[in-house]
């Protein structure tokens, strides 16, 4: 007779148990890449906020400006932007997270989602694209930062 036969219900209920135990106890030791100090880390200030006019007056001409450098968990995220008339024209990532397949994998579909949001929200409202959680938050808060140095 097979061991976790009807017979014996109390060793399917210890044996049942400990393969749950053991299940929790390995799902809980699995580490992320990296340490949460760098996933809570504040944005080091970056003088990389620069600005540069078009033809005609500051208010009614083109600027280019471009967002602080914001360190992700999985890499620097920052933006240039393209302020016409006081409207967002263009949006383009300068840095993202691009170190192995992966995240260039996820890069390739969450930037052009991201940008096309920013241009059609005319604002650093956007939302997360599912999958990209670091790098969405790091576009939103650089491309924030440039609109807040653009005066829009």
């Amino acid at each position: 007779m097979h061991a976790l036969k009807k017979n014996r219900p109390l060793r399917r209920i210890v044996l049942a148990s400990a393969a749950t135990v053991s299940g929790m106890v390995m799902l809980l030791s699995l580490k992320p890449h990296a340490s949460p100090q760098a996933a809570l880390a504040l944005p080091a200030p970056s003088g990389s906020a620069s600005a540069s006019s078009g033809s005609g007056s500051a208010t009614a001409g083109t600027k280019t400006v471009t967002g602080d450098t914001i360190q992700t968990r999985w890499g620097p995220v920052q933006v240039r932007i393209t302020v016409k008339d006081g409207r967002l024209t263009e949006v383009t990532a300068v840095s993202y997270p691009s170190d192995n397949p992966r995240d260039q994998e996820i890069n390739s579909y969450a930037l052009p989602r991201l940008r096309s949001e920013a241009l059609q929200a005319q604002s650093a409202n956007i939302d997360t694209v599912s999958g990209a959680t670091y790098t969405s938050e790091g576009y939103r808060q650089s491309l924030q930062s440039a609109l807040d140095s653009a005066g829009s």
